[in-house]
């Protein structure tokens, strides 16, 4: 059985349709990217998920479970974590701090088991060194990190990453793309939409391609590059 199913997902903001029949499932463990022009609506796709909009038709099921009606705190407790395209953590606490937040209250860590639990993902994170530091004055890069630390914090199945890898050095991408598969490793589904091809093909192992809200493609991402309309829409290249 799949960990996420999409069933004809539609959802319309008046006369626009942002996500127009979407289905797809995403098996336990794998790692799907999504790609397409700005306004093909991958961030409203990952919204429909996270529960934070409602279709207007379709179905949401994780482990085949309808949770296309539940509020977004119970998808976050049943197995779906999220990390955001703009950081936006609570900057007036520490590092650690904002790993506990989510620890406790998202992943439902006990008291007792949170320290040693958020001190282990700040240290898979590479955030150990600045657990301490209020979390509004990082860098990009760590702000990046923590995104990904409070997701994981949660306890999720399923991991969404909204362009983690956006505004990075290729440096800074290198790092931060072998943090995510070692987590993509260790048996979290993971659904990555990413602007940076190079750093979402090193790890994802199904490519989908949206626009205008519609699924263009979907398969290995070598056989969706090489479409002659997937870089016709996508790159700008004619066909």
């Amino acid at each position: 059985m799949p960990i996420l199913s999409l069933q004809s997902v539609s959802r319309s903001f008046g006369a626009l349709k942002v996500t127009d029949d979407v289905s797809f499932d995403l098996e336990a463990g794998e790692a799907l990217g999504i790609i397409g022009p700005n306004g093909a609506g991958k961030s409203t796709l990952f919204n429909l998920i996270t529960g934070n909009i409602a279709p207007d038709t379709g179905r949401v099921l994780l482990d085949g479970r309808d949770v296309t009606r539940a509020p977004p705190m119970e998808r976050v407790k049943a197995g779906i974590g999220r990390s955001f395209q703009i950081p936006q953590p609570f900057g007036g606490l520490s590092v650690y701090e904002n790993l506990l937040v989510a620890a406790r209250f998202g992943g439902g860590v006990s008291a007792a088991d949170a320290p040693d639990f958020c001190m282990d993902i700040l240290s898979r994170t590479g955030l150990g060194a600045v657990a301490a530091k209020p979390a509004g004055g990082l860098p990009l890069l760590q702000r990046k990190r923590l995104e990904l630390a409070r997701a994981m914090a949660t306890k999720p199945r399923v991991i969404l990453l909204d362009e983690i890898a956006g505004g990075l050095t290729d440096a800074e991408c290198v790092e931060l793309v072998g943090t995510i598969r070692a987590i993509h490793a260790e048996g979290t589904a993971i659904i990555w939409i990413e602007h940076v091809l190079h750093a979402l093909n090193s790890v994802v192992e199904r490519l989908m391609v949206l626009n205008f809200g519609r699924m263009l493609m979907i398969g290995q991402p070598d056989q969706v590059m090489a479409s002659a309309e997937v870089r016709e829409i996508y790159l700008g290249i004619e066909a």
